[in-house]
């Protein structure tokens, strides 16, 4: 029917019984659906990841154990076209990921050099997406100085957004919102130890910032980076951003009451 989008359950593909990847989530929210390797089964991951290839599209899969990098390097070894990311914390299936986005660069910061692998997940995930990527790393608050620095020469570069990993206290995003116009969001990690350990309190600390910052869960490095690749996806194709679809236009106009001359 003219002005009607197909159902998104047609632009799923079906994988088994177990698994019906969401193929429209890149034109419908502007970042693709990102396989989450932990809890999934090796025959599981490894049927998703066949049947994606078969159809010649691409993935990113975040987070697998070691028992599966085990055998998605088996996978590999095999034929299929993976390579790994981060350290081994992201996996990626050679083909396109559907998103498409414009220029720009995001920055991803941490407090310490504890933090950086997590700031190398999100750092992996949006340079695969197209996003360029500029980073300062181990510039936390216990040397202020340090950060004043790399603040000067990350603004040089005009971020959209900056990533801002720190555990402990988690004081870093809430000073460097204080400096920066571009949005601020902050990543707790589960960095420090006793009371308040594993990124609670670095949580909580961001969660009252008095500067304006957006907070993700703890070592959310995957999110906090979908986040900020949606600031540069552009508009599906055939769409002014703004403007309501055609067939939406047309059933607005069809619904407003005529006036009489």
């Amino acid at each position: 029917m003219v002005g009607r989008r197909r159902p998104s359950s047609r632009r799923a593909l079906r994988v088994g019984a177990y698994a019906q990847l969401d193929r429209d989530r890149p034109r419908r929210i502007g970042v693709p659906e990102i396989i989450l390797a932990e809890g999934k089964s090796i025959p599981h991951l490894i049927g998703i990841l066949r049947a994606l290839a078969a159809r010649g599209e691409g993935a990113l899969i975040s987070r697998p154990t070691r028992a599966q990098t085990r055998a998605l390097e088996r996978a590999r070894q095999a034929g299929l076209p993976l390579r790994f990311l981060a350290g081994g914390r992201l996996a990626r299936l050679a083909g396109p990921l559907g998103a498409v986005y414009r220029s720009g660069c995001a920055a991803v910061v941490t407090a310490g050099t504890s933090d950086v692998p997590l700031a190398d997940e999100a750092r992996a995930l949006l340079t695969e997406l197209g996003v360029r990527v500029v980073v300062a790393y181990d510039v936390g608050v216990a040397g202020l100085h340090r950060l004043l620095g790399a603040v000067r020469r990350l603004e040089r570069e005009r971020p959209g957004v900056y990533l801002v990993f720190a555990g402990r206290e988690g004081a870093l995003p809430t000073v460097i919102a204080g400096l920066v116009r571009a949005p601020v969001v902050g990543v707790p990690t589960s960095i420090g130890y006793g009371r308040g350990g594993r990124g609670e309190a670095a949580l909580s600390a961001m969660l009252q910032s008095c500067a304006p910052i957006a907070v993700v869960n703890i070592d959310a490095a995957v999110p906090a980076a979908l986040f900020a690749a949606q600031r540069f996806a552009r508009s599906p194709p055939g769409r002014r951003a703004g403007r309501p679809a055609k067939g939406r236009r047309r059933a607005r106009s069809a619904a407003r009451p005529s006036r009489a001359p």
